[in-house]
């Protein structure tokens, strides 16, 4: 088992900036790939950004630019710095961890979720 915690969410101005954190305890954090996901009021859970074993990432394009993921292993913990921070990114934040090696998009390719931090940009 993994157990994930979000914080630093919050309310911020559009242009503005946030930084994600997402703490992981349980199994060796290392050889987990790590994504984060939001999902905004009446909306489908879409991906954000994944980043591998190895330190690999990848972006959806509605992000890619403005924010970047990183982990650091012996903290066990993985981030998301969100920059130019848009209203359209309004959204709780999800921390997901799963079990392998390739970056996934699809969030039932994750193993373990946190309970998500609330984003809110005013315009």
């Amino acid at each position: 088992q993994v157990q994930l915690v979000e914080s630093g969410g919050g309310l911020v101005q559009a242009g503005g900036s946030l930084r994600l954190s997402c703490a992981a305890s349980g199994r060796t954090f290392s050889n987990y790939a790590m994504g984060w996901f939001r999902q905004a009021p009446g909306k489908e859970r879409e991906f954000v950004a994944a980043i591998n074993r190895s330190g690999d990432t990848y972006y959806s394009d509605s992000v890619k630019g403005r924010f970047t993921i990183s982990r650091d292993n012996p903290k066990n913990t993985v981030y998301l710095q969100m920059n130019s921070l848009k209203p359209e990114d309004t959204a709780v934040y999800y921390c997901a961890a799963r079990g392998g090696i390739t970056i996934q998009l699809g969030q039932y390719a994750y193993d373990y979720w946190g309970q998500g931090t609330q984003v809110t940009v005013s315009s």
